[in-house]
Formats: structure tokens, sequence, C-alpha cells
């Protein structure tokens, strides 16, 4: 046989398999055509010389890896779909005559023109597309885009490597497949799992200890930087619960309700039932496969939207005023002098300074045990029923506040974040005090940044009471016990003159005579406010990014998933039709099983984000989101969104199994 027999073969082989091909070219064609804007947007120069770009690249660099793994993974799992439908075809070539090498040879054709279109058409429509989100990008970020057509040469290699890559190991799969594989065992190739499976109780029960464990650690995670790591230990649990659990599980099910034989013998449910038992195995593989990334979906969609929604929200938590100063062992003096300089700078710019704040405290970490807190270190607090202590002396917190409360020696008030202290009695070490009043930090307009652990405010009768618990707590000659200088103030100014004061301010630092302001930090939320915007809008971006694409994979798990069973059950329902069942009864049947396995991952999805809810919301607070009714609205509108898309999909894809079933 000559090669423009084989490449001849191949193509019509493409050709009559195209309603198998089609959906895998396109899913080739749209991985590869996301990659590579990714990795032009990635590579994109422009974006390094803004500000907050450096965040930004970082990020979409970030989605050109997970993009890059996904391609992988998925290309593999789609190909093995395939390349079961071709199997009984493959084995026949075999028994006919030709021999193995000959077929790979075929094999090798139609793989180089998948791979070629693919790859060619992906790279074209990503090409054409780069510019488009680009724009979009700008727009999301409101930057500005200068016009013009630009091809990433570093981009368009990396796509090639690594697309051209993924297509030889397909290649050299299939023939490990075929090779292996006797001409019987290839025309039964479609077949393989009709044999009932055992219902495995051990696989089953160590899927509900994963879910339950996964569930437990989302529901108990109290503190963001707990959240940190065992989110993504709670993360795995929950993929290998619901593996077990789909696989065992589901058939444990299956049989419990096939033993109730008022629900086991009616009609539908008799071919549904039965008919899902001899496959499930291979079922519940796709099933979870939808219900992870279904949950993915959901999760990146619903997070990333609450952050670039809530950004305003977090900047504001973050930075409460327009300026802000901070600095240690700032007397009285430098600070009255630096108030002083910084209001002429505002003078300047004919600004009136407003909601004016100034005031010193300590910040001190510390391992509480229940209302006694004792001396850590900054490693390990952390992991040691750690606290943060905000303590102010009364002086401050009256003028803050516009009061006048008193406190004896041994008395303090005492502001929490989540927890209450159980007694009226508080210790910093060897040093006890009096509670004298306690309520949760929302209900006074205290000024510090939200903390990732639990915090509590410390009100100090006096600046002794500093040094005591100060020496209880720390060593004195670390910048984070010693006393810090704050200064805040509004101007409500355009953005632009908040930028020219924030600069002029940043200049006094530069200046050796201007010494007070040599060891001072200065903030602006105007001039963080880009570095916010791309931050949160960059993670917006890859959300929805990434969440498109795995909603195409869900799609097309779906799809292949009814191609496989229609043609499986195809057999099967001819039988009961001659056997009396009329074309009614065989599309009821039909809608009764689709119904119950396609949207059993979907109500799956749906119970884990509910489950994750808890740790989620810390996670966002490690981005100074703390709104959870905005996170809870996000998620409850993108499960709404999501259930609607499900059903249409679904939809379509049980009329694409009702058609091969007929045939």
């Amino acid at each position: 046989m000559n090669s423009s027999l084989y490449a001849k073969l191949a193509a019509t082989n493409i050709r009559k398999n195209a309603k198998n091909y089609v959906p895998y070219i396109l899913t080739c064609l749209i991985t590869i055509m996301m990659f590579y804007m990714m990795c032009f947007l990635a590579k994109n120069t422009a974006l390094r010389t803004m500000s907050g770009g450096d965040s930004l690249i970082m990020i979409l660099g970030l989605g050109t890896v997970v993009i890059g793994i996904f391609a992988v993974i998925f290309l593999f799992y789609t190909n093995s779909f395939l390349i079961k439908r071709r199997k009984k075809e493959i084995g026949l070539y075999n028994i006919l005559g030709m021999e193995k090498k000959h077929i790979a040879k075929v094999l090798a054709f139609e793989s180089f023109y998948v791979a070629v279109l693919s790859i060619s058409l992906g790279l074209s429509f990503g090409i054409l597309l780069s510019k488009l989100m680009v724009l979009a990008l700008g727009k999301m970020l409101s930057f500005k885009i200068s016009f013009g057509f630009e091809i990433s040469g570093s981009a368009v290699v990396t796509t090639l490597i690594l697309f051209a890559a993924i297509f030889v190991l397909l290649l050299l799969n299939n023939l490990r497949q075929i090779h292996l594989a006797n001409p019987i065992e290839l025309l039964r190739g479609k077949q393989v799992g009709e044999k009932e499976p055992k219902t495995k109780w051990i696989l089953a029960l160590i899927g509900l200890v994963c879910l339950s464990g996964g569930y437990y650690i989302s529901i108990t995670t109290k503190s963001p930087l707990d959240a940190i790591g065992l989110f993504f230990i709670a993360v795995i649990l929950v993929i290998i619960g619901t593996y077990c659990v789909f696989t065992a599980g589901s058939i444990a099910v299956l049989k419990v309700l096939r033993k109730n034989k008022r629900y086991y013998y009616k009609v539908n449910h008799f071919i549904s039932v039965s008919g899902m038992i001899y496959r499930m195995k291979q079922n519940a593989v796709g099933l979870a496969n939808i219900c992870i990334l279904s949950t993915m979906v959901l999760v990146m969609i619903s997070s990333t939207v609450s952050l670039y929604i809530g950004f305003e929200d977090s900047l504001k938590a973050m930075y409460p005023w327009e300026i802000q100063v901070t600095g240690y062992d700032i007397t009285k003096d430098e600070g009255e002098t630096i108030e002083e300089v910084i209001k002429e700078i505002t003078d300047s710019h004919q600004l009136e300074q407003k909601e004016i704040v100034t005031y010193r405290y300590m910040y001190q970490m510390a391992k509480q045990e229940g209302n006694q807190f004792l001396m850590t270190d900054a490693d390990t607090y952390v992991y040691n029923d750690g606290a943060v202590l905000y303590m102010i002396s009364l002086e401050d917190y009256n003028r803050l506040l516009g009061e006048t409360n008193t406190l004896k020696p041994d008395e303090v008030f005492v502001y929490y974040t989540n927890n209450k202290l159980t007694d009226d009695t508080i210790s910093f070490g060897k040093e006890n005090y009096h509670i004298k009043a306690m309520a949760n930090a929302s209900e006074v307009n205290l000024v510090f940044s939200p903390d990732m652990v639990e915090t509590y405010y410390i009100i100090l009768p006096d600046k002794d009471a500093f040094a005591k618990i100060n020496h209880e707590l720390g060593n004195v000659t670390e910048d984070i016990n010693r006393i810090q200088y704050f200064y805040g103030f509004n101007t409500d100014a355009p953005s632009e003159k908040q930028l020219a004061v924030f600069e002029d301010i940043l200049a006094l630092r530069r200046q050796a005579d201007v010494e007070p302001f040599q060891s001072l930090r200065i903030q602006s939320s105007e001039y963080m406010r880009s570095e916010f915007l791309f931050l949160y809008g960059g993670l917006f971006f890859l959300g929805i990014f990434l969440g498109t694409l795995f909603l195409m994979a869900t799609v097309l798990i779906m799809y292949y998933k009814q191609i496989s069973e229609g043609n499986d059950d195809r057999e099967r329902f001819e039988i009961m039709q001659k056997v009396g069942m009329s074309q009614e009864e065989v599309k009821k049947t039909i809608h009764s099983q689709v119904l119950m396995v396609f949207f059993l991952p979907i109500v799956a999805a749906a119970i884990h984000i509910a489950f994750a809810f808890n740790v989620i919301t810390k996670l966002l607070a490690i981005f100074n989101l703390t709104n959870i009714a905005l996170f809870a609205t996000c998620t409850l509108v993108t499960l709404g969104v999501f259930i609607v898309f499900y059903a249409l999909v679904y939809t379509l894809t049980a009329r694409t199994y009702y058609r091969i079933v007929k045939q």
C-alpha cells in the first residue's frame, strides 16, 4: 500500500466519522485559540509599563500554565471517547487483512490532519481575536489601548511546541492501545464494561469519608490564613470523594432502586436503572468530571465577579483615607510638624483636609488561650491560635470618637472582630486587667485595616500600660512592637489632585533636611486604585476566561457521553420495541434515564458550593473582600445562570441521544 492510499483512507475516515471528529476538532481549535490569546496577553510588554501591570502579568502567566495543563488532560480525555468509537472499525480493518503497521499509518495521517487543521485554525482565530481580548481587558481595567495589529512570535512558538507535543503523545497513546489489543477485543471495544459491576462498599465508604472530611474543613475554617493551606486539602478530599461516590455510591444506589419493586417495575424506570447499572463504572467517571468542572466554573466565576464588583469596598477597607501617613516612634512635636507641613501642601493645592484622624497605637501579635494572651513569634503565631492586638491609649480613643470615657489603671475597653471573650478579665502574660466594657468592633468606627486572623482592639488607660504589655508580649527592639503613629485625612478632590498631593508629600521624604519624613510610610488610596483594579480585574478576566474553557469541556463531555450512550443503547431499545414498547414509551424512558444521569452532577456541584461557601469567604478576606452578602448574591446568580445553560445543553444532548437510539 502506498502513502497516498493511507492519506485518502484517513481523510475518508474523518469525513465518515464527522459527528465524532467535528466536536473533537472544535475542542482542539478552541483550546489552542484560548491558549495563544492568554500567552499573548501574558507576554504583552505594554502591560508591564502600567501601574499594577506586574501583578496582572503574573496572573495572566498563571492562566497560561493552567490552560496548558488543562489542554493536556482534557485532550487526552476527549481522545479516549474518540478512539473508543473507532475500535470496532479498526478491528474490522485488521480482520480484513490490514496489518497493525498499516493501521498505524492511517492513524498517523488522521492525527496529522487533525493537528494541522486544529493548530492552523486555532492560531488564526487566536491571532485575529487577540486584539479584541486586549481591548476587552483595557475596557475592564480602564486603561487606553493603542490601535494596531500585533502578532507575538514567542506566543506562536510556545503554542506550536505545546500542541504539537500533545498531538504526538495522543498518537502514541492510540498506537499503544491498537498494538496491545487483538482484533476481537477491538471489535468489542465499545462494549467493554457491559458486565454488571459489583457494589464496592469500601470505595463508597472512602468516598463518603473524603467528602465528609472536605466539607468539615470547609465549614470549620475560622481564619483566612488557615484557609490558605486547608482549602487545597479540602479540594483534594472533595475531588477524591466525588469520584469514589459517583463510581461506587451510584452503583449502590441503583441496586437499592432495583430492589424497590414499586419503583423498579415501571417501564421507564426498569429500562433506565437496568441500563445504567451495566455501564455505571464508565458513566460515573464522566459524571464526576462534569460535577468537578461545574464546581470549578461556579467557584471561579462567582468569586472573581465578587472581587471585581467589590474592589472599591476592598480598597476602602485597606485604605480608609485618601492620604495615610504612618511611622514609628514619632514624638508629639514631630507629629505636629508632619501635620503642619502636609497642611501647607494641601493648602497650596487649594484643598481642605476633612475627616482628619491622628493617633498612636501598638500592633502586637500574641498566642491566645481563652482570655489570656502570651508571647509568641511572627513565624508561628498563626499556627498556634494566634491573634492580633491593636492597643490605643484612652486619650487618643476619646479624641477619635469625641467622647469623655474614663478608665482606672487596671481597666480596659475591648472590641472583638469574631469571638467575644468569655470572662471579664483579660491577661497579657502576667499583666491582668478588668474589662470595663466589651463590644463588637463593627459597633465603633475603629480605623485599623482588617487582619486575616482573630483581632482585638484594646483601649488602655495610659502610656504605662503600653510599656507593661510590650514587656510581657514582645521584644521592644522590633519595629512591630514599637509605638506607631498614624495620620490620615480626606479631601474629596478629583483623582488628579489627590495624586499631586501624594507626590508632593513623597518628595518631602527625599529631602534630607525634613527629618521626620525620612522614616514615614506615605500611602494614597487613589494611587493604589490602579494596583487593586489590575489585580482584581486580572483575576476577573482570568476567571471568565477559564470558566468559559471549563464550560466548553463540560458541554463536550456531555455531548460525547450522549453519543456513546445512544450507540450502546440502540440495540437494547430495538429489542424493547420488538417486544411491544411504543415510540412514546421509548422516549419517556430515554428522558427518565438522561434526566437522572445528567442532573446528578449539577446537584452535587451545588452541594459542593454550599459547603465551600465558608472557606471561600475566608479566602476572599485575604483580598480584603468581607462583603459576604455580595459573594452570596454573585454565587446564587452564577448558579442560576449555569443551571439554565446546563438545562439547555441537556435538552440538546437528549435529542441527539434519541435520534441515535431510534435509527
